[in-house]
């Protein structure tokens, strides 16, 4: 029996689930337009690589959405009669529906359905046991699709919006572009998982957050050159490149930025080490032993991949002039067109 003080799933979550299915409605047609744009215009090496993106993150999501939806049928809590079936559904017709790809969809309705008769439609006779037990399941199902929704992100939205970039700018093709795409990519993939479970621990983890945005704003503002004309948008400016920096380092000055990198993914990868070992101590319940395995493999091997990856590219690779390298030089020329910032700062992440 649960404790009374198990936290009631508010009304305001349904209607964000329901943004949340036409998001994910959304962004599923806007990923199919873009691999037929692409294959009209001929450009097949990016279609293929959309399409692999996409089907990758579909790949993965719907294993471990069939693999939980089997571990609900077996959970006390989620199935305490023991039957057969689950969400209305057999196992038959649950492998079905992943098999067919909608496994975060059925989700998605799952949730939305029995949030409506619990939210909407329960009875004032239920007891304050049964309506604790109601709220749990919901948020056991919510929980489930978040973590869905999260390994979808960075399986298909994160390698997307780096492929994105690179045909967009016409970054150059070959080795040294792919070390650096990889250490971008695996890097932010870390970091982000290590961020997701420290909110999982604390909802304070925003307030740390809101820190690192704030330290990354003064440090575009006093490293930073002037990039806008007017102050409002400089400071706007300033704010956005903050936030950047929650995630991945980007070189705003324009010079030798060794020592702030190498304080930058210091500082990363305590945050890589402390947030599987804080939930694995501090909250236990709150993942699996396999999934939290999972995760941590994720975030080591990322962090590790991404730190080999920056030394391969900015000792082997990195493009150089003479003995200087060519984007170490110093950013002080009034002639230097925000075009000419903009694409030096991009190169220089």
């Amino acid at each position: 029996m649960l404790q009374s003080e198990v936290q009631s799933y508010a009304k305001h979550r349904w209607l964000l689930t329901i943004a949340g299915l036409l998001f994910y409605v959304v962004d599923v047609l806007t990923d199919v337009l873009l691999a037929l744009r692409y294959f009209q215009q001929k450009d097949y090496l990016w279609t293929a690589l959309t399409l692999t993106f996409v089907l990758t993150g579909l790949l993965v999501t719907q294993i471990f959405s069939y693999s939980w939806y089997w571990d609900d049928i077996n959970d006390p809590l989620q199935n305490p009669n023991g039957e057969p079936n689950i969400s209305g559904m057999s196992r038959g017709a649950i492998a079905a529906l992943h098999l067919l790809g909608v496994g975060i969809f059925t989700r998605y309705v799952h949730l939305l359905r029995r949030g409506f008769r619990v939210l909407w439609r329960s009875s004032a006779s239920c007891t304050e046991d049964q309506r604790s037990v109601e709220h749990h399941r919901l948020f056991c199902l919510a929980t489930d699709l978040s973590m869905l929704k999260l390994f979808e992100a960075f399986l298909e939205s994160v390698p997307q919006l780096l492929l994105q970039i690179y045909i967009v700018r016409e970054m150059p093709s070959g080795l040294p572009t792919f070390i650096y795409l990889l250490y971008k990519l695996s890097t932010i993939i870390s970091l982000i998982l290590s961020l997701a479970l420290l909110l999982l621990l604390s909802p304070f983890t925003s307030v740390f957050l809101t820190f690192l945005w704030l330290l990354g704003a003064l440090y575009t503002h006093l490293k930073g050159k002037k990039f806008c004309t007017s102050m409002e948008m400089e400071l706007l400016y300033q704010g956005v490149i903050g936030v950047i920096l929650i995630f991945t380092f980007f070189n705003v000055k324009g010079q030798n930025t060794r020592v702030e990198m190498v304080v930058y993914y210091v500082f990363h990868g305590v945050l890589n080490i402390l947030a599987p070992v804080l939930m694995a101590l501090l909250r236990p319940e709150m993942l699996t032993f396999s999934l939290l395995l999972a995760v941590s493999g994720i975030i080591f091997g990322g962090a590790v991949l991404g730190m080999v990856s920056i030394l391969l590219y900015y000792l082997l690779m990195h493009p150089r002039e003479g003995e200087r390298r060519v984007g170490d030089e110093v950013d002080g020329e009034e002639r230097e067109t925000r075009r000419e910032t903009r694409e030096r700062n991009f190169l220089q992440m």
